[in-house]
């Protein structure tokens, strides 16, 4: 079963009692409107499975207060009658659940917990940010040079955007940087996307770290754990992993045999409009810094060979090209966790990633940068 993103309506559970293989915590609430047929049950939720339940009984008053068994914290959803279903997470400290209980979309309210404060300043930071009065008017700014299709200007204000933006996400991963272990933050590093994972790799890291010192037995802890070794195969300052597969005229041809140059590995295809928008900036820089020691490796994720190459001659793009015609079943997109595209990274002569995912301005820096131009 997929995780849920529970910002804004995680709730924490914490522990009333201990034992040698879990302990105890107490769920307490009210059901405004209890169904005569059915039960409340508090099911596990976790990747592979939906797992043990437990019944919740409801006092005559339409109140409820009783102490379960949770074997590690994790995600959890109380279950009324079928009909209204609250996910949360238990953790650390007691919860009240209050709910309609007639309506799926009806009332909730979740009251708990220190870790609920974490997830709380984590919104406030982010609402604070998107209202940055900058960020603002550089929308506003955007807006008219879209409007004069002054391509130029837009990539500059995108590029002042993304700095003001990354100085409130820095606030918010120092704030988890400071918390132990938690599902908190866990839930807030694996199923949100304000975070980038290439620019806060350390942070994954040194939660991974901490969790292998004090939740080594954890299965959300393993999972989260695994996550970060995938990570670390596409790390910069990682060599690059090896791609062999056929070019055009069907020879196999290998990312290593580029070794000496700086060389961009293009994951890309025909039908994908954001990589046909990026090309003729990557033939630009191709052009230009070819003969300086740059070479472009690209990967098609198309599934004929006749639209792999329709889409090369159509983009001019006259560098090395492989392609095993297997959409994001390729091997290299595999090896590479792609999952979309475009994507690509940059890799020193020894073949050691020295960036990810650069793109207009940021790749024209870059390899001004590493090429003294």
């Amino acid at each position: 079963m997929k995780k849920l993103f529970l910002i804004g309506f995680i709730a924490w559970v914490s522990f009333s009692c201990e034992s040698e293989k879990g302990w105890q915590v107490t769920l307490h609430g009210t059901v405004g409107f209890p169904q005569a047929n059915g039960v409340i049950k508090l099911e596990q939720l976790n990747v592979i499975t939906e797992g043990k339940e437990q019944i919740i009984e409801l006092n005559k008053d339409y109140t409820y207060s009783q102490k379960v068994r949770i074997e590690e914290p994790g995600y959890y959803r109380l279950n009324f009658y079928g009909t209204q279903f609250v996910d949360f997470i238990i953790d650390k400290s007691d919860i009240e659940v209050n709910v309609d209980g007639n309506d799926p979309n009806g009332f909730v309210e979740i009251k708990g917990s220190p870790d609920m404060d974490l997830v709380n300043k984590v919104q406030e930071i982010t609402a604070e940010n998107q209202q940055n009065p900058r960020m603002v008017e550089l929308n506003d700014e955007f807006n008219k040079a879209r409007a004069l299709n002054d391509k130029a200007r837009m990539e500059e204000i995108q590029e002042e955007y993304m700095a003001v933006y990354n100085q409130g996400i820095d606030k918010v991963a120092a704030l988890l940087k400071e918390q132990g272990p938690s599902v908190a933050v866990i839930n807030l590093l694996t199923a949100s996307n304000f975070l980038d994972r290439d620019r806060y790799f350390d942070l994954y890291l040194h939660v991974a770290d901490e969790l292998k010192q004090e939740w080594p037995d954890y299965a959300l802890a393993k999972e989260f754990i695994a996550t970060v070794e995938k990570m670390k195969v596409l790390a910069v300052g990682q060599p690059a992993p090896e791609i062999s597969l056929p070019n055009p005229e069907g020879k196999v041809v290998s990312l290593s045999s580029l070794r000496g140059n700086y060389v961009l590995v293009d994951f890309w295809a025909k039908w994908c409009g954001p990589c046909r928008q990026e090309n003729p900036n990557v033939v630009r820089m191709y052009h230009k810094y070819n003969d300086k020691g740059f070479e472009v490796f690209g990967v098609s994720l198309d599934r004929t060979k006749e639209d792999w190459l329709q889409g090369i001659e159509e983009d001019g793009l006259v560098w090395t090209h492989v392609s095993d015609l297997k959409y994001f079943n390729s091997e290299a997109a595999i090896l590479y966790n792609i999952n979309a595209i475009p994507f690509s990274v940059l890799v020193d002569p020894d073949g050691i990633i020295i960036g990810k995912n650069l793109r207009g301005k940021g790749l024209e820096r870059k390899l001004e940068e590493v090429l003294g131009m």
